[in-house]
């Protein structure tokens, strides 16, 4: 009997084109998202009146990444200027990712392919979310994680 070739992953990758060009900060004509829940937030920054600004993926972050030992450069999936309840504007940087993937795995017995791939995901995302931490401390930013629980509102780490 002959194995069936694998169906093609449907994928949550495209391009995204703003109703609101001039409140992108950087290329309005070359915006990619990766996921659906990138899509989603990209909608909302377009149209939320209370977003004045936002770039995805257009600023690196420096760090070093323990699970293989080197530098390497991190972009943060949004920065976004938004209006302050105080009127003050506050500059956010957001990263969206799985709620699965903000919880550190735990230890079990049996060393599987898929746990380590785990705790190296966790190992790499904690390096990478301590250097964006850092580098918003730094500039009197904020650093949260959307994840698909808060996808609309935005839940700190």
């Amino acid at each position: 009997m002959r194995d069936e070739p694998k169906k093609p992953r449907k994928t949550n990758k495209g391009r995204f084109t703003p109703k609101n060009p001039k409140k992108y900060k950087g290329d309005p004509t070359n915006i990619v998202y990766r996921s659906s829940w990138e899509h989603k937030v990209m909608r909302w920054l377009d149209s939320n009146s209370a977003i004045l600004q936002w770039a995805s993926e257009e600023i690196i972050v420096p760090y070093y990444d323990p699970t293989e030992g080197r530098n390497r450069r991190y972009f943060p999936d949004f920065v976004v200027v938004a209006k302050g309840a105080n009127g003050k504007n506050r500059i956010l940087m957001l990263e969206v990712k799985p709620e699965a993937q903000t919880i550190e795995p735990k230890i079990q017995k049996r060393k599987t392919e898929r746990y380590l791939t785990e705790v190296k995901t966790w190992g790499t995302n904690q390096a990478k979310w301590s250097a964006a931490r850092e580098y918003c401390e730094m500039r009197g930013w904020e650093f949260h994680l959307v994840t698909e629980k808060s996808i609309f509102g935005v839940k700190k780490r």
